[in-house]
């Protein structure tokens, strides 16, 4: 990998030259999405079981350092609803500073994923996986999001069964002031995004119903009733609690952080590199999230990465270059300085109205109807990935996916790969010219452990012993160490009883390897191919 490919693009897009056309574009993008994203990182913060400054300041931290070191050109990073379930989870059973230090680890794992190249295997998570893990996590953060919306007080659990339990019981205090408040919003928003589709959608909506509530004096819940002491402006960095114990129990939780960030970050460049027409460099992406992640954690904020809609509406916006990332962030500072207040008049089931949108938008319905009717292997890897997020946990399910996608794909690859029997009819003068008790057979695809025990049971069928063996092996682009192994014991077993074994037609790359693994195909690199082999053994039996 060329040291270009861990140069941020902020230092390649200046070197390109930066004038005052460029400068504008990229203020005024990032003027635009601030506003998009200042009631996202708000509704995130609060959904995460934090507050909305939690939501904020990972915005304005996060978001700057994202873009500024990041690989992509118009990269917008931030709090996604991605980290909403993990998120709180780990709030609820370590705490705020349990999610810090979870966030802190999360970093640097992104830090090395990025310089060992994992950015290029991100692309091999199946999509069933991936859509049945964010269509549940947006069904949980819709949950969620019932309570305030329907203005309950009580408390819910985190669980998701027990959740809609306590819904229930407590159905009958449900506010009709906060519900009318939550519908009006979601109205606005559907309205203003089918008139108006230029227009800040989330932020007039949170704006509307604010003022309705303060005006009409509604018995609702606000942020500030919620989070009465909520102070402005970003905190001093620190360090979190540090121990041995409270790591080991984090690690599988940074893991899942890293693994969400890393899949979002780079799905959202590539939107972005078919936008704009550019491409981007994954490893530093992954590189330039860590380093945002970790900021975000010494700042007290929240897990960030890529946000597709928001990069999506900076390219929509004219953005040229990754200072419309910093913009923005700057613009959200800016707002948490100085109008920190206004954000204790905003109704809860404004927010939640928000957030449901947001749910709606992750769960990418459509697709997840198309992935419904695909083979029976894909749909049922996507209904399990999808109901472990909701009923069990989220690190299960991408562990249970990725592991059961990947056991998919080998069976699949085993049953086009193999060794089977040259048909006589193929090559008929061929064949006649050959001395009795030879026997030709042909690998088809990759030597791998999931077909090596195929090989020894390919012996077996023969039967009785012949005098040759002739493998044709043009087929093979590929050979791990399981399939030498078997090749290996194949050809010994061959020779404990009396039979040669040619290999023929084999491509350099298994072949090098051969000769690396095993000292007994050393003299197999020889090029070999079937027709002469066939040739010698018809004029020598004996070889």
């Amino acid at each position: 990998m060329s040291a270009g490919a861990f140069t941020p693009k902020l230092i390649t897009t200046l070197r390109e030259g930066y004038n005052r056309a460029r400068l504008r574009a990229d203020i005024v993008a990032g003027l635009t999405v601030a506003i998009v994203a200042l009631p996202l990182a708000m509704a995130l913060g609060i959904a995460s079981g934090a507050s909305p400054r939690e939501g904020l300041v990972t915005a304005v931290v996060a978001g700057f350092l994202i873009s500024a070191l990041g690989g992509s050109r118009v990269q917008i990073g931030g709090p996604t609803g991605a980290f909403v379930v993990i998120v709180a989870g780990i709030i609820a059973a370590h705490g705020l500073s349990g999610l810090v230090l979870a966030t802190l680890m999360a970093g640097f794992i992104l830090i090395v994923a990025g310089y060992a190249g994992v950015g290029r295997l991100m692309r091999f998570v199946p999509m069933p996986v991936v859509t049945g893990f964010t269509a549940g996590i947006a069904v949980i953060i819709a949950t969620s999001q019932i309570g305030d919306f329907l203005g309950l007080r009580a408390g819910a659990p985190v669980d998701f069964l027990e959740k809609w339990a306590v819904y229930a019981r407590a159905s009958g205090a449900i506010s009709l002031a906060a519900l009318g408040i939550g519908l009006g919003t979601l109205a606005l928003i559907l309205a203003l995004r089918r008139l108006a589709p230029r227009l800040p959608a989330y932020l007039i909506a949170i704006l509307a119903g604010a003022v309705t509530a303060a005006w009409l004096q509604l018995p609702v819940e606000t942020v500030g009733d919620r989070f009465p002491a909520m102070p402005a402006g970003l905190p001093a960095p620190h360090l979190p609690e540090l121990s041995l114990a409270l790591i080991r129990d984090l690690l599988p939780s940074a893991f899942t952080i890293a693994f969400l960030a890393g899949i979002e970050a780079l799905l959202s460049a590539v939107v972005a590199d078919g936008m704009t027409g550019y491409r981007h460099r994954s490893g530093q992406e992954l590189v330039g999230t860590g380093v945002a992640n970790i900021a975000s954690a010494l700042f007290g904020g929240l897990p960030a990465t890529g946000a597709i809609a928001r990069t999506a509406t900076n390219v929509r916006a004219g953005a040229r270059t990754p200072l419309a990332g910093m913009f923005h962030a700057a613009f959200l500072l800016l707002f948490l300085l100085l109008a920190s207040d206004l954000i204790a008049f905003v109704p809860m089931a404004t927010l939640a109205a928000v957030l449901l949108m947001v749910a709606w938008g992750m769960s990418e319905a459509g697709r997840f109807r198309s992935l419904l009717r695909s083979d029976p292997g894909e749909r049922a890897l996507l209904i399990l990935t999808f109901l472990l997020t909701i009923l069990v946990d989220l690190t299960v399910a991408i562990g249970v996916g990725v592991t059961l996608a990947a056991l998919l794909f080998m069976r699949r690859m085993s049953e086009h790969a193999g060794l089977v029997a040259v048909d006589p009819d193929e090559d008929p003068e061929q064949r006649d010219q050959l001395p009795p008790g030879v026997e030709v057979m042909r690998f088809t695809g990759p030597i791998f452990f999931g077909v090596a025990s195929d090989m020894i049971e390919a012996l077996r069928r023969i039967g009785q012993s012949p005098t040759a063996i002739v493998l044709r092996m043009e087929l093979v682009p590929y050979i791990d160490a399981t399939g030498a192994g078997a090749l290996e014991t194949f050809v010994r077993q061959a020779k404990a009883g009396g039979t040669e074994v040619w290999l023929c037609g084999m491509q350099r790359r298994p072949l090098d390897f051969l000769a690396r693994m095993e000292p007994s195909f050393a003299g197999a690199r020889r090029a070999l191919t079937y027709q002469g082999t066939l040739k010698r053994l018809s004029a020598d039996p004996a070889a």
